[in-house]
């Protein structure tokens, strides 16, 4: 779990929409915050590489995953929020892909395989209607 120092993320803060009453047009309670992947000195490269394509459409051209958080009525919940959905996409980023090493299949379980076709392949021959040499 790589942690994210806040002096590496860049918070903007603006009026949300939505529910909340006057206060809505008043207080500036949403947060967009902005994470520079590219120059960032606490990622490895591997790790850089996995949360840019985790990103999608959060990444800009520049290398930089925008976050909006308008979830919560307060601006505190919502940089709370904001930080907590990156931390999770560098957490999963941070897992590196096991790849699969191809195997072939052992003697024992081509033979259990045949044994099951020539079984199923009896079944089936039985069901027909008895030709005139039966």
């Amino acid at each position: 779990m790589t942690a994210i120092p806040e002096s590496e993320l860049e918070f903007r803060f603006f009026r949300a929409g939505g529910p909340g009453g006057q206060n809505v047009n008043k207080v500036a309670t949403a947060v967009q915050m902005r994470f520079d992947v590219r120059n960032s000195p606490s990622l490895t490269e591997a790790v850089k590489a996995r949360l840019m394509k985790l990103a999608g459409s959060r990444l800009t051209l520049d290398g930089v995953i925008l976050i909006t958080a308008v979830r919560f009525r307060t601006q505190e919940r919502n940089r709370a929020d904001a930080i907590e959905r990156l931390q999770a996409m560098v957490d999963k980023a941070s897992i590196a892909p096991v790849y699969r090493v191809p195997t072939r299949p052992t003697r024992a379980s081509k033979e259990r395989r045949l044994e099951g076709k020539a079984k199923r392949s009896t079944i089936k021959s039985g069901r027909g209607k008895p030709g005139l040499s039966d």
